[in-house]
C-alpha cells in the first residue's frame, strides 16, 4: 500500500531551523522515499512498510535531540507524490 504524509515539525527550541533541516534530510537519505518540502510542509511518499519504520525511527532521533516538539500530520493511504517536473 502506498502512503502520502504531509507534516510540519515545531521544535519547541530557539535553534529551530537546523533540527528540522537535518530531520528532513535523514529522511532524504532513504531509499524508497520521494520528499518534497516547501515553505509550509514537507510530503514524504513511499511503500507503507517502507515508509514508517523510516518515519517512527527518524522521528525517534529528533525526539532524542529535542524532547520539546510538536509534529502536526496527515497521513493518507494513497500515493499523492506530484508529477515528475510539476512545481510546488
Amino acid at each position: 500500500m502506498q502512503l502520502s504524509i504531509e507534516m510540519s515539525l515545531y521544535p519547541l527550541t530557539d535553534e529551530y531551523i537546523p533540527v528540522i533541516k537535518e530531520f528532513i534530510d535523514r529522511l532524504n537519505n532513504h531509499a524508497g522515499l520521494t520528499v518534497h518540502t516547501n515553505t509550509m510542509s514537507t510530503q514524504v511518499f513511499g511503500e507503507f512498510d517502507v515508509l514508517m519504520p523510516v518515519f517512527q525511527a527518524e522521528l525517534k532521533k529528533t525526539y532524542e535531540k529535542i524532547p520539546s516538539q510538536c509534529l502536526v500530520c496527515k497521513f493518507i493511504n494513497r500515493d499523492l507524490a506530484p508529477a515528475a517536473g510539476a512545481q510546488n
